[in-house]
């Protein structure tokens, strides 16, 4: 097993060094743009230099925010040569979201595309940040200097969205990522030189990540899609002969209402690893596309956690179970106290083993809280059956989950208490049919304010998805002794009656 990421471009390149490593398919562009694994160590040595000589160091920080193109992980790896962390911008995020992030992690670099360089330059005045560059300005005049990583270096400062507040910054080391690689590669779904992977998610996220990682181990070839495109997905997967992929939120229901095609079962799919697979469209899918589906559980905090295995596999479709722990994880379901439960009761699923987040980047406080006892603890509910399943309940967090984005409430109401009219907000989940959950918000007005209006203003604070679908303007909200907003009471009833629907552009 490599010990850091820089071992695996390496391993990788002397292995199968004329092999396709990645291919990116940008649909939207009609674009492709294939490279070796040879490829991938040459660009990241060159990045790496050029990097250096930008005054890139050992413990720097360096925000990237770019669409998928091939600069992104390149960037990612070559930081990893240089003993730097990334720190990945969304590019949904605008001012006050991006701006946290930027601020936050003290990235004293920001390498981007010419699309978002004049955003990353707004926000930098009174941050770390010295200098915006676009990858077309990134050359080097000479060789990269020599660092040798250790297992526990940070590769990232990743930020999710948590319990409450603004983004928090995972800070992962290269244990993390190879941790979860050699796993992918040695357990369950054994991925290996033989296998086409793809990933359809912004490389934003870990998701895309952990893919390059997996790949660089096993040598298979991972395909990227510019984003997930529903009509154009299982073409893709046809004509880039790929045998195994992983999806999350929204997309098997959005695949799912695809058109039926001849075409469906006509792939080299083995196998396909999803999150939160709805239960009453497990069966449907594999019968859709004659492959299994198997569910599984991750955070960024902790990598890859639970997941079903083909010995369960038709035991368990359409159950909601998660799967067992992974060959690296401990799980229990605990109580407030963080003492186990009897098996079948629900309780909080804590979570400890090799390969987890060092800590919450400047957040001590979070950290402890989220590490106390010696487990993190996941704010899931969730039970265990008595052969070691788990099985997935609901969440303790104030968080709204909208096509597999994680929304924190807190978030967006400090965004709302911006605009000069607003003197009161809470934002809360409605349950949706197709994205899972919509946003709410209920305000509190100081003078008239149309709802529209209201929703552009987040529009430029906030990334599009974190944005209300429905309003309620109150004259107070509810508020508990210790002055905190009642949020059960305004879960109460029907939360859309009497709400403005941005989507359908009425009141309802």
């Amino acid at each position: 097993m490599s010990t850091h990421l820089v071992e695996l471009v390496t391993t990788a390149a002397e292995t199968w060094p004329d092999e396709p490593a990645w291919v990116f398919d940008d649909t939207t562009a009609g674009a492709r743009e294939t490279l070796t694994f040879a490829e991938v160590d040459r660009r990241t040595r060159q990045l790496a230099a050029a990097l250096a000589e930008r005054g890139v160091t050992a413990g720097d920080r360096v925000a990237v925010m770019l669409p998928n193109r091939p600069e992104f992980p390149l960037l990612w790896l070559a930081l990893a040569r240089l003993g730097a962390a990334m720190v990945p911008v969304n590019t949904g995020y605008r001012e006050l979201d991006g701006g946290h992030v930027i601020a936050h992690s003290g990235a004293t670099l920001a390498v981007t595309s010419g699309e978002f360089a004049d955003l990353l330059r707004t926000v930098a005045p009174g941050t770390a940040l010295r200098e915006v560059l676009t990858t077309d300005e990134l050359t080097a005049t000479g060789p990269a200097p020599e660092f040798t990583p250790t297992p526990e270096t940070p590769t990232n400062i990743q930020y999710t969205s948590g319990t409450t507040g603004a983004p928090k910054g995972c800070v992962l080391p290269h244990r993390y990522w190879t941790t979860l690689a050699d796993d992918l590669a040695t357990e369950f779904p054994a991925v290996s030189s033989d296998d086409v992977m793809l990933t359809a998610q912004p490389f934003h996220y870990i998701d895309p990540q952990w893919n390059v990682a997996l790949g660089l181990r096993s040598g298979a070839t991972l395909v990227v899609l510019d984003r997930f495109h529903p009509s154009t997905f299982w073409q893709k997967v046809r004509d880039h002969d790929v045998t195994w992929f992983y999806c999350l939120g929204l997309m098997p229901t959005l695949l799912l209402r695809m058109p039926e095609s001849p075409a469906d079962r006509d792939h080299r799919v083995r196998a396909i690893t999803a999150s939160a697979v709805p239960p009453e469209l497990h069966a449907e899918l594999e019968a859709r596309w004659g492959v299994p589906w198997y569910e599984a559980f991750g955070m960024t905090e902790t990598g890859g956690d639970i997941r079903m295995y083909p010995r369960d596999h038709d035991e368990l479709v359409g159950t909601g179970c998660i799967g067992r722990p992974a060959a690296h994880r401990e799980v229990i379901v605990a109580d407030s106290d963080g003492t186990p439960v009897p098996r079948g009761a629900e309780g909080e699923l804590l979570i400890r083993g090799t390969g987890l987040m060092h800590r919450y980047h400047d957040d001590p406080e979070a950290t402890a809280t989220a590490f106390r006892g010696g487990w993190f603890h996941t704010g899931d509910l969730a039970r265990m059956d008595e052969a070691g399943r788990v099985f997935f309940v609901g969440r303790t967090k104030d968080m709204i989950r909208r096509s597999g984005e994680n929304i924190a409430a807190d978030e967006v109401e400090r965004a709302l208490l911006l605009h000069p009219a607003v003197t009161g907000a809470a934002v809360v989940a409605v349950a949706d049919e197709l994205r899972g959950e919509e946003v709410k918000a209920y305000v509190v007005l100081a003078e008239d304010v149309d709802p529209e209006a209201l929703a552009e203003f987040c529009e430029a604070k906030l990334a599009r998805f974190k944005v209300p679908r429905f309003w309620s303007v109150v004259d107070e909200l509810p508020m508990t002794p210790s002055e905190r907003v009642a949020k059960g009471k305004l879960r109460e009833g029907d939360q859309r009656a009497g709400a403005y629907d941005r989507k359908a552009g009425t009141w309802l």
